[in-house]
């Protein structure tokens, strides 16, 4: 029974290292980006929308 589950483990082990080899790095690299690009135009537009009442303001006075 022990040695069926280490048999087991041993082939998930693999089949893990195998996915982390085969990952495509430029690939993993344009996604990386891509979400950071994507979370920084948020982070932007928010530090904008934020601005707006401010801005509002002023031009009422």
């Amino acid at each position: 029974h022990t040695i069926k589950n280490l048999d087991i483990m041993e082939v998930n082990v693999q089949a893990a290292e195998s996915r982390i080899r085969d990952a495509d790095i430029a690939q993993e690299m344009m996604e990386f980006v891509r979400l950071q690009i994507l979370h920084q135009s948020g982070t932007a537009m928010l530090a904008q929308a934020n601005q707006l009442p401010q801005s509002v303001l002023q031009l009422l006075r």
